[in-house]
């Protein structure tokens, strides 16, 4: 055995000759020992003589089929059942031609009255011989891999889910021999499967027998590996190991939107987070209209630097754009979203630019000529741009302004606009402003020809600015978590999820419309926070206390995601509604309002006058009375009679109210 092995691990000629030499001497004496058994140990001479010739036949007959089904170049160690039963096929065909040769030459002396009972003994012999040889180093690895030193060292695992994806990470889990992990049992809540091996690991009862399986089976950690699993799924079942509590970790496979071929491998396991709690909703859209809408375009996406922009890139490439340019002002942003895409085959035109620069943005058109622009580029942080109107009204207005006349100027089919549930009677100027942003996109729609669509939802799990980073980040630290107000709530949705309804949304729209994503139900931001805590291993308000802030600039405790103007209309997706538009104001004192506003953007610009604006063009928007401690700029002249020295700035992130810990 020590010397096969070293001849297997040089060079395939070598390993080759290895299973053809072995073949000859297996082939030879499993025809000698069919004779030896048909005639119990006492071959007649007229057929003894003639076993050379025999033996010749056999092997020029059975090599050539070994050799034309590959069985010559097969891999020892991993010698599977589908190489097994190629193996039969070619020893069937072989001994049926055998059969047929003798037919034809039992004229002749050797092969006259030869013995059929002999074929089938030998196709027999030579099948476990064969076989038996192939499937020896595998044999003997797993015997080893089964052994407690096999196991010793490995991570003990219990692999939630006896599905599709179970049984694909199983088998990688027993055949990679670098796998820390070994698959102890399946737990599943089908009846049908209960009791059943898979890879010879038995599936162990249902999702209530996991607090027994736990203690009785001394398990490590434990797999969740149901992709199609919802967030409450998800959440029972973590409730329920955590409860055994005799679990170290936690992992999971990924959802079925990040496995859309479908195979599952070692390296998609990860640690369950907060994100597979709150999201993880499967979504079914018309993948067919998506791709009809994307496929063999030449696609702009305006802020693909950003959390929704990146997902929306990933997104699109899967429905074979013709071009894809990449549009963002942060470089380093653009810069790495680009290392990410790198093995995709789309052309990728990366661009770095400033939405609010009118001749670069028209530069950019007329080079590129985007037939579907998706415009996810925005200023989105609210306390902060309550500091900063004039910087909120540049980008979110101005900019998407520029870019939306630039594609009806340049015959673009669809504009998508990003939008958000803070644009629903706004209290802070970054809804106020993204709801402006709506509105001139509507009034662009009725020039005919470019078809302009804004999509709203809320939050996103895991995007940069939302609670859930800097959560970790806190808890990281040992805590405290901090938290606005204990009656906050806020939407969450996964981001391969919203992106999804955007492009089933854009695909569907016929333009002028606003469509709203059903974002299910909303989450209390503190129960949010305990679920953090928790899922680290710790107890809140035990080991990490949580601390209210109070309300920050410009924030609500709950956000609408349709106004009191408005009303919904279904559409095909049952996750999709499209909100009946009110005008709120005549088109033309839009306009000019429009204008009015972004003239009061440049110095000397006063916070006061721009909010007055942006009541006049959206009157749902009202302050909450958490404001800034200062203006964004003072005017001034106006500063000087106050007594001001330069410009005023704020605190970054300006709080208000008292600080106090939860009660234990």
């Amino acid at each position: 055995m020590g010397f096969a092995r070293g001849v297997l691990r040089t060079t395939p000629f070598k390993r080759r000759a290895f299973f053809l030499l072995a073949d000859v001497v297996l082939i030879v004496f499993a025809l000698h020992a069919a004779f030896w058994l048909r005639f119990d140990g006492q071959v007649p001479h007229n057929f003894s003589r003639y076993l050379l010739a025999y033996s010749l036949l056999a092997l020029a007959v059975k090599l050539g089929f070994l050799m034309f089904n590959g069985q010559h170049g097969i891999s020892w160690r991993f010698y599977s059942l589908c190489d097994l039963t190629k193996l039969v096929r070619a020893l069937a065909f072989a001994s049926l031609t055998i059969a047929f040769l003798l037919f034809f030459l039992k004229t002749y002396v050797p092969f006259r009255q030869f013995p059929r009972s002999v074929l089938l003994l030998d196709f027999i012999l030579a099948m476990g011989l064969i076989g038996g040889l192939r499937i020896a180093k595998r044999v003997v690895r797993e015997y080893r891999f089964w052994t407690e030193t096999g196991i010793r060292g490995r991570t003990r695992i219990l692999i939630i889910g006896a599905g599709q994806a179970g049984e694909q990470i199983c088998r990688e889990m027993l055949n990679n021999r670098k796998s820390k992990y070994f698959p102890v049992g399946f737990v599943d809540d089908d009846p049908a499967k209960h009791g059943i091996s898979i890879h010879g690991i038995k599936v162990l009862g249902k999702r209530a027998d996991i607090p027994e399986i736990l203690k009785s089976r001394r398990i490590d950690e434990v797999l969740v590996a149901i992709p199609s699993a919802d967030s409450k799924d998800i959440r029972n079942i973590v409730e329920t190991i955590r409860n055994a509590n005799h679990v170290k970790s936690i992992k999971i496979l990924p959802g079925i939107m990040a496995l859309m071929d479908g195979v599952v491998a070692l390296s998609d396991i990860q640690e369950i987070q907060v994100e597979d709690l709150l999201g993880r909703e499967p979504v079914t859209i018309d993948y067919e209209a998506v791709r009809g809408f994307l496929a063999g375009k030449r696609v702009l996406i305006t802020g693909a630097g950003g959390s929704i922009g990146g997902e929306l890139a990933r997104t699109v490439l899967l429905f074979k754009p013709k071009k894809l340019a990449l549009l963002d002002i942060d470089e380093t942003e653009l810069f790495d979203l680009m290392n990410q895409l790198a093995l995709v085959g789309s052309e990728l035109t990366p661009v770095v630019g400033d939405i609010r620069d009118r001749a670069k943005m028209a530069r950019l058109f007329q080079a590129f000529r985007p037939e579907i622009v998706i415009h996810s580029a925005a200023y989105k942080h609210v306390p902060i741009l309550e500091s900063y109107p004039e910087e909120a009204v540049k980008n979110n207005v101005l900019g998407t302004k520029i870019l939306g006349e630039l594609a009806l100027a340049n015959g673009v089919e669809k504009f998508v606009n990003i939008s958000t549930d803070k644009a629903i009677n706004p209290t802070s100027i970054m809804g106020a402003t993204k709801r402006v942003a709506e509105e001139l996109l509507r009034i662009l729609d009725r020039k005919k020809g470019t078809r302009f669509i804004s999509v709203r939802f809320g939050n996103v799990l895991g995007s940069r600015g939302s609670v859930i980073p800097l959560f970790k980040e806190q808890i990281r630290k040992g805590g405290p978590v901090t938290v606005t107000h204990p009656d906050m709530k806020r939407y969450f949705m996964s981001p391969a999820e919203a992106v999804l309804l955007v492009l089933a949304a854009a695909a569907a729209g016929q333009g002028g419309e606003t469509c709203v994503l059903d974002m299910g139900e909303p989450v209390k931001i503190v129960d949010l926070a305990r679920d953090m805590i928790r899922l680290s291993g710790r107890e809140p308000d035990v080991d990490i206390p949580i601390v209210y802030i109070g309300l920050r600039p410009g924030e609500k405790l709950f956000e609408e995601i349709l106004g009191a103007e408005e009303g919904t209309e279904p559409t095909e997706h049952a996750k999709i509604f499209r909100a009946r538009n009110s005008r709120m104001r005549e088109e033309e004192q839009i306009v000019e309002a429009v204008d009015r506003l972004i003239a009061l953007c440049g110095e000397g610009c006063r916070r006061e006058d721009i909010i007055g604006v942006l009541k006049e063009i959206v009157p749902t928007f009202s302050a909450n009375g958490n404001e800034p401690t200062a203006p964004c700029r003072l005017d001034k002249g106006r500063a000087k009679e106050e007594g001001a020295v330069g410009e005023l700035e704020p605190p970054l992130i300006p709080r208000t109210g008292r600080s106090r810990s939860t009660p234990s």
